[in-house]
């Protein structure tokens, strides 16, 4: 077998506004657009967002938009992320803070309700790095 892609798909309520947010706040550019389902590509990181009651989904499933999901995205500079989501109203669930472990970087929620974690990395505290060398 030879794979040839593998991104996640993101179920969601509001096709349009959750691509709105990834594209807007995040950069992403649209590959595929459709009312129900929206492919978006920033660089060779693809993510693509599904409608949740779409037919193509089992109907045991059908309406569960994603829950449980973490979307990590690494940027050169958080500090002018964190104040374009500020400014456009999102909710930022984990504020801007520096993590001991090597990551400055804060939490938003996606319209469909997904975590979105936006990280710059950066150099772990000396005491972290003494801790787990």
């Amino acid at each position: 077998m030879n794979t040839t892609s593998i991104y996640p798909v993101l179920m969601t309520s509001d096709v349009a506004a959750t691509a709105r947010f990834y594209t807007e706040l995040l950069g992403m550019e649209p590959t595929f657009t459709s009312d129900w389902y929206v492919s978006l590509r920033h660089g060779p990181w693809e993510l693509a967002l599904l409608d949740a009651g779409h037919a193509t989904i089992p109907e045991s499933h059908r309406g569960a938009p994603a829950r449980g999901v973490l979307v990590n995205v690494e940027v050169d500079d958080v500090d002018s992320v964190h104040a374009e989501a500020v400014a456009a109203g999102h909710q930022v669930v984990l504020p801007l803070r520096d993590e001991d472990f090597g990551q400055r970087h804060f939490i938003v929620v996606a319209p469909d309700g997904v975590l979105v974690d936006v990280i710059t990395p950066t150099a772990p505290s000396q005491e972290f790095a003494e801790q787990y060398a």
